[in-house]
């Protein structure tokens, strides 16, 4: 009797995510090896991810608020641009990394078995880490703020903080597969996705409140998921953003979707990706 068996996927719904669940601790092994090669023979490590954070928010304060004279709702620029920068820099981090899985890691897949979507997986957890740390520098700030005599109440959809995490990193992830699952045959995808984040980034209120946008075009950047998904982060934070119920449950039943299409794109693509690459 075999322990196991590996048998070729055949159908579009052969997913097989049990799989994912028995290799548990290959997944933490990627984790980790995803988290320290980032940082490894640097300095800083880990400050990094800080300063990049800070200087990111102080160069939109200079250049946004105090050239452009964009508002910020009542709320100290350096705290509204971190708000946004760090809800951001999570998802872009998930879908970039994500998006160069197959062609990152052919060593890998072309010689032993394990799930494949074990790797993509791997860089939404460590992207975590990186931004578990920002948030934490971000909640000091506020309170830094606050003994400056600035005044902070966290709002009580705080509590939706893992639900606004996961639908990140559900778009991340999903639009990420399925970009890696293009870039296979068509590696100019590796190209679209270093401007293309940035362009998505001016259409997502990260350095603008979304009550600044007015008309069709307010309509237009709701249709982007993660318009709702950073007003919520920043009005459970600072009390400024919008939180809409109905924007909110779209951008979570967008994120199933796209995930769900992407494991599917991602499952019928790894079967003959070394033939291609």
């Amino acid at each position: 009797m075999w322990d196991e068996i590996i048998r070729p996927k055949r159908g579009w719904f052969d997913l097989r995510l049990n799989e994912v669940w028995k290799y548990r601790d290959l997944l933490m092994l990627f984790v980790r090896r995803d988290f320290v090669s980032m940082y490894k023979q640097t300095i800083l490590g880990p400050i990094w991810y800080l300063l990049q954070a800070f200087f990111t928010a102080f160069a939109f304060t200079v250049v946004f608020v105090k050239i452009a004279n964009l508002p910020t709702e009542n709320v100290p620029p350096m705290l509204f641009f971190l708000a946004g920068i760090v809800s951001w820099n999570y998802f872009s981090q998930c879908l970039t990394k994500t998006s160069n899985t197959f062609v990152n890691n052919v060593g890998i897949f072309g010689k032993v078995y394990f799930p494949r979507l074990i790797v993509p997986l791997s860089v939404v957890i460590s992207s975590l880490i990186s931004f578990g740390i920002q948030l934490l520098f971000f909640i000091v700030y506020i309170f830094i703020y606050s003994f400056l005599g600035y005044y902070f109440s966290f709002h009580k959809t705080l509590f939706l903080l893992p639900l606004l995490i996961l639908m990140m990193a559900m778009i991340g992830l999903g639009f990420g597969i399925i970009i890696s699952s293009l870039t296979i045959k068509y590696r100019d995808f590796q190209y679209l996705i270093t401007f293309g984040i940035q362009l998505l980034m001016y259409a997502t209120p990260v350095i603008y409140p979304l009550s600044w946008i007015k008309g069709g075009l307010r309509y237009v950047m709701l249709l982007n998921p993660l318009t709702s998904i950073v007003e919520t982060f920043r009005y459970a934070f600072l009390g400024a953003g919008e939180l809409n119920w109905l924007n909110l449950c779209y951008a979570g039943g967008f994120s199933v979707v796209i995930l769900f299409i992407g494991i599917i794109l991602f499952n019928r693509n790894e079967q003959s990706f070394m033939d291609v690459v």
